[in-house]
C-alpha cells in the first residue's frame, strides 16, 4: 500500500476543491438564470441557498474524508457502525464519478478544440450562421470529437500520474491562478465596451419585479438547484480532498472559502457575458449555444476579438480541466483504496476505462444520434447528465447528510468533533435540528422537482 499523500499547502487544498466545484455550469448556466430571475435579486437568493444547502453538505463530505483518511470507496467502511450497510453509499459515489466523466471529458474536449480554432482565427469574417455551423459541424464529426476527448483524458491522467503534490496540486494551482487572471482581463474588456453599461445595470441592480414576473417559486427552485449542483456534492468528489488535509483548520471555514471562490468565478463570468451581450445587442441564452455560438459571434465584432476569444476558451478549458483532474484523482484513489494498486497501474486501467466509457457520449451526437433516450431531440449525454444531476448527486448528498446526523450512522457527535478540530469557524451547534430534519426534506424536494420538470412540466 502506498502511504497517503497530503497537500503541501492549505492554498492547494482550497484551489483544487474550488477547481472541482468551478465547472461549466458557472459559465453557461449561472449568468443566464441570473438574468432571467432579476439579476442581483436572484444572486442574493442563490447565496442564501449556497450557505444553507451546499455548505453543510460540503462540510460533511470533508469530515467523512478527513476522519477516514480514505476516498469515498472506503470511507464509509472505516466509519460505519459494525454490521451496518452505509458502505453501499461508497459504491453510489464511485458510480457517480465515472458517470460524470462519461460526458464531461467530451465537453472539456469541445473547449480545447475551440482554443485551437480561435488561435487559428477560423471564426474571423464568418457570419453568425456560419459560426453556429462550426459547432454543428463539430458535433457531427465523431473523429474530431474523439480526438479532443482523448487529448483531455490523456492530459489530465498524465497530470494525475505525477502524484498529488507534484501533479494535481502543483498544476491545478497554476491553472486556477491563470483562470482568475484571464477572467479579470475579460471582465475589464467587457465592462469597458461601448454600450456595456446597460448590461451591467441589468446584471447588478436587483429587479424583484422581474423575479415576481417569472414566478418567485420558479426563481427559488432555480436558486436552490444551482446552489446544490454547482458544488458537485454527493458523489464523494469533495470527500477525497478532505482525506488529503491536516486537522489544522476547521472544516466550516474551509468550505466557506471554497463556496465564495466558486461564487466569485460564476459572478465574474456574468460580468464578462452580460455587458458584452448588451453592447452588441445579443440575447444571453443558456447552455452550449451561449459559449459556442453567441460568444464567438461577439468576439468577431469586438476589436482584438481573436485574442479575447482565445483567452475566453483557455479560461473555459481550465475550468473544465480543473474538474476533470479533481474527479480523476478521486477515481484513482478508489482503485488505490479498494485494491491496493499503485498510482501507475490505477492511471493505466482507469485511463483506458474512461476512454471507452466516454465514447457513447461522443457518438451520441452523430453515429448514435438515433438513440434519443429522454424523448425526441435528446442525446445520450442528456441521459448521462440526468442520471448524475437529478439522481446520484441529490441521493448521495442525502446519504452523506443522514450518515453524519443519525445514531445508526457515524452520528452527530463524531461529525462535529471532526468538523470542529483545528482553528477557524465552528459548525454551528444550533444548526443540528435544521441539518437533521429540515435539510433532508429540502433535498427530497429537489430530487422530486427534478423529475417533475423533466417529465411532467
Amino acid at each position: 500500500m502506498e502511504k497517503r499523500e497530503h497537500f503541501s499547502s492549505r492554498l492547494g487544498f482550497i484551489l483544487i476543491s474550488a477547481g472541482c466545484a468551478i465547472g461549466l455550469g458557472n459559465v453557461w448556466r449561472f449568468p443566464y438564470i441570473t438574468g432571467k430571475y432579476g439579476g442581483a435579486a436572484f444572486v442574493l437568493v442563490y447565496l442564501l441557498f449556497l450557505v444553507i444547502l451546499g455548505l453543510p453538505i460540503m462540510v460533511m463530505e470533508f469530515a467523512v474524508g478527513r476522519a477516514s483518511q480514505k476516498s469515498a470507496a472506503k470511507s464509509f467502511h472505516v466509519l460505519e457502525p459494525a454490521g451496518s450497510k452505509w458502505h453501499i453509499t461508497g459504491y453510489l459515489a464511485i458510480l457517480g464519478n465515472y458517470m460524470l466523466m462519461m460526458f464531461y471529458t467530451t465537453v472539456a474536449g469541445w473547449m480545447i478544440y475551440y482554443v485551437y480554432k480561435m488561435i487559428r482565427g477560423e471564426f474571423s469574417g464568418l457570419t453568425p450562421d456560419e459560426v453556429g455551423g462550426i459547432f454543428v459541424g463539430m458535433l457531427a464529426d465523431p473523429k474530431a470529437m474523439t480526438f479532443w476527448m482523448l487529448v483531455i483524458v490523456l492530459l489530465c491522467f498524465g497530470i494525475c500520474s505525477l502524484g498529488l503534490q507534484k501533479g494535481v496540486e502543483r498544476i491545478t494551482k497554476v491553472m486556477m491562478s491563470f483562470l482568475i487572471v484571464i477572467l479579470v482581463v475579460l471582465c475589464v474588456r467587457s465592462i469597458t465596451l461601448e454600450g456595456a453599461a446597460e448590461g451591467i445595470r441589468f446584471y447588478l441592480i436587483p429587479d424583484f419585479g422581474k423575479m415576481i414576473e417569472n414566478g418567485v417559486g420558479e426563481a427559488i427552485y432555480a436558486a436552490m438547484g444551482q446552489a446544490f449542483f454547482t458544488l458537485s456534492l454527493g458523489i464523494g468528489a469533495m470527500a477525497i480532498f478532505g482525506s488529503y488535509i491536516s486537522k489544522e483548520h476547521r472544516l466550516t471555514g474551509e468550505s466557506l472559502n471554497i463556496c465564495l471562490l466558486d461564487t466569485a468565478i460564476a459572478f465574474m463570468s456574468g460580468l464578462v457575458i452580460f455587458p458584452a451581450c448588451f453592447a452588441f445587442g445579443v440575447d444571453p441564452g443558456e447552455g452550449p449555444g451561449l459559449v459556442f455560438v453567441t460568444l464567438p459571434n461577439i468576439f468577431n465584432q469586438m476589436a482584438g476579438g481573436r485574442i479575447f476569444g482565445t483567452l475566453f476558451f483557455i479560461f473555459m478549458t481550465f475550468a473544465a480541466m480543473s474538474t476533470v483532474i479533481a474527479v480523476f484523482e478521486n477515481i484513482l484513489s478508489f482503485s488505490i483504496d479498494l485494491w491496493g494498486w499503485d498510482r501507475k497501474k490505477a492511471v493505466l486501467v482507469n485511463g483506458l476505462l474512461i476512454i471507452v466509457l466516454s465514447l457513447p457520449c461522443v457518438l451520441g451526437f452523430n453515429v448514435l444520434s438515433n438513440i434519443q433516450p429522454l424523448g425526441a431531440g435528446s442525446t445520450i449525454q442528456d441521459l448521462e447528465d440526468f442520471i448524475i444531476s437529478n439522481n446520484l448527486l441529490p441521493i448521495g448528498s442525502l446519504l452523506y447528510l443522514l450518515f453524519c446526523t443519525r445514531k445508526s450512522g457515524w452520528g452527530w457527535n463524531n461529525f462535529i468533533a471532526e468538523a470542529d478540530s483545528g482553528k477557524g469557524i465552528k459548525f454551528p451547534q444550533w444548526a443540528r435540528f435544521y441539518v437533521s430534519y429540515i435539510l433532508p426534506v429540502i433535498i427530497i424536494f429537489i430530487l422530486f422537482m427534478g423529475y417533475w420538470q423533466k417529465f411532467f412540466a
